[in-house]
């Protein structure tokens, strides 16, 4: 399975659009237009695919209902045109089981999967919560994201997550480069970017690929630096990477998902909008940053 599920390239974790609706949960229903208009403007753009519900994202305030259907609206979307990495993130293994079997009903390429999430869970459990997925069938991209769900899938650990049959590759957001060449020391999965702000860092030591926030914003930008790393040409990413880095940091904070919404929007491309609880709006110091820098990397774009 690992030399047959290819990750390289920009697949994104999609924001999802909402619109308002005093029937709907705080006021607020998922626009499914928008957001297959959104999936549309990233494959257009270059990217080799799309991750809803992905990772920490908005996907934990969605109905059931609401969580399914984005998977089916994105794979509709994407037409065979790229990939659709679900993310099945859950409490324990048959929550995420059950999520990872409706994305592969669904017609979902592969699932990106959380150790189990709220609970800190011991290696034993977390063995067994892969080893539960990996029997659905699908690829699995492991998500290593110690900082919010207190696990750490550390590189021994993936050496044996990596022994089962369907586990193809680890998104790693530990702010630890070095993770990359060990874990490929270790094992042969692929270990995607999973930092936007340690994107170029981590291409240029050997991540395969980058399963990335930010280019939500600035997707034909963000496959352009990916490009160009592979293309040995790194001079050029990294200039390229500089102008960018500074609003590619949101991608590192606690309000990640209203800042990608805010640069969307301010981009003008596409459709970000508001979010849904337990996410408010950015505060008006925070939004005032991300304006100037979004209108920075906007304004080196336009230059070149």
């Amino acid at each position: 399975m690992t030399d047959t599920f290819d990750l390289g390239g920009v697949v994104v974790a999609t924001t999802l659009a909402f619109k308002e609706d005093a029937s709907a949960p705080a006021g607020l229903a998922v626009d499914y237009d928008r957001f297959a208009a959104h999936c549309d403007f990233l494959i257009a753009n270059g990217c080799r695919g799309v991750g809803p519900n992905g990772s920490l994202g908005e996907y934990s305030s969605l109905t059931d209902e609401e969580r399914r259907k984005v998977i089916q609206v994105a794979v509709e979307a994407v037409g065979g045109r790229g990939i659709v990495v679900a993310g099945v993130h859950g409490v324990g293994w048959h929550q995420a089981v059950k999520w990872a079997e409706y994305a592969k009903e669904d017609g979902a390429d592969g699932v990106l999967a959380l150790p189990p999430t709220i609970y800190r869970a011991n290696r034993g459990e977390v063995v067994e919560h892969y080893t539960r997925l990996n029997e659905v069938g699908l690829p699995i991209m492991l998500y290593n994201n110690p900082f919010d769900t207190k696990v750490d899938l550390t590189p021994d650990l993936v050496a044996e997550l990596a022994q089962l049959e369907n586990v193809v590759a680890i998104k790693e957001f530990t702010a630890d480069i070095r993770r990359v060449l060990e874990i490929r020391e270790r094992c042969d999965i692929q270990v995607i970017a999973g930092a936007d702000d340690l994107l170029f860092e981590s291409l240029v030591v050997g991540a395969t690929g980058w399963f990335a926030g930010y280019p939500n914003a600035f997707p034909k930008e963000a496959v352009e630096i990916y490009d160009l790393v592979q293309a040995g040409r790194i001079d050029e990413a990294r200039e390229l990477y500089r102008h960018l880095v500074p609003v590619f940091r949101w991608d590192s904070k606690t309000e990640f998902v209203q800042a990608i919404k805010y640069s969307i929007d301010f981009a003008g491309q596409s459709y970000g909008g508001p979010t849904r609880p337990p996410r408010g709006p950015l505060i008006p110091e925070h939004a005032e940053q991300v304006r100037r820098e979004t209108q920075a990397a906007l304004d080196y774009i336009a230059s070149r």
